[in-house]
């Protein structure tokens, strides 16, 4: 078995760990190393066991949620991926997940096969995005939540017209590759592209530095 994906998932429920366990099943190149129950659980077997390529985590847990877990796992581990696998795709969820450094977002009700795709695009250094996401993201852009301290602060995520070509080709649920045919890009663009997108969203989040910048320039 060539560059085995290794991999740990964190849940509060067992049956969904084990659901999320059959899945990857089917798949020669995927290991399941272990699993945590909470957000601190993981960062304690993280400690003991840090060879891990990816975390697949739930968001809504007791003692520490996936979007605080995710947080401080990117802080102190970087290098691993971590989708999160939840059965909220609730506007807000999705943001704070991004903006925590989340590489990837999917449902619980994924497929085996979207599953492992999301997996591997991830590892690609794109990122996992199910079309019901990539539609709220559209959405949320389009028509951007107004916050009571500062209501500018959307205008600050500036998408190229290409990088939004690409969303909309993801939210009606087409692959990299149809995606990449479509739009007369190599697959490895569309993949920069969805990069781009989650690093903007992300930058999104951190309204002071932008605004200090502003003030720089």
């Amino acid at each position: 078995m060539s560059n085995p994906k290794k991999i740990a998932i964190v849940d509060d429920n067992s049956f969904l760990i084990n659901a999320i366990k059959e899945k990857l099943s089917f798949f020669e190149d995927v290991v399941f190393k272990y699993a945590a129950n909470n957000g601190k659980e993981m960062l304690q077997k993280l400690e003991q066991d840090k060879n891990l390529d990816i975390i697949l985590m739930d968001i809504e847990m007791p003692i520490m949620n996936g979007i605080d877990a995710t947080l401080e796992i990117k802080q102190r581990y970087p290098q691993i991926k971590i989708i999160m696998l939840t059965v909220f795709d609730n506007d807000e969820n999705i943001f704070n997940a991004i903006k925590a450094g989340a590489d990837g977002y999917l449902l619980k009700d994924v497929d085996p096969n979207s599953l492992y795709q999301g997996i591997q695009e991830t590892l690609s250094g794109g990122a996992a995005m199910t079309p019901s996401i990539a539609m709220k993201t559209l959405k949320l852009l389009r028509n951007p939540f107004q916050s009571e301290e500062n209501t500018n602060e959307t205008e600050e995520i500036k998408l190229s017209a290409r990088e939004i070509d690409v969303l909309e080709q993801l939210s009606k649920g087409l692959s990299y590759t149809i995606i990449a045919e479509n739009l007369f890009l190599s697959p490895s663009t569309v993949r920069k592209h969805i990069e781009n997108i989650y690093s903007k969203l992300q930058v999104h989040s951190k309204l002071e530095a932008i605004q200090k910048a502003k003030k720089i320039i």
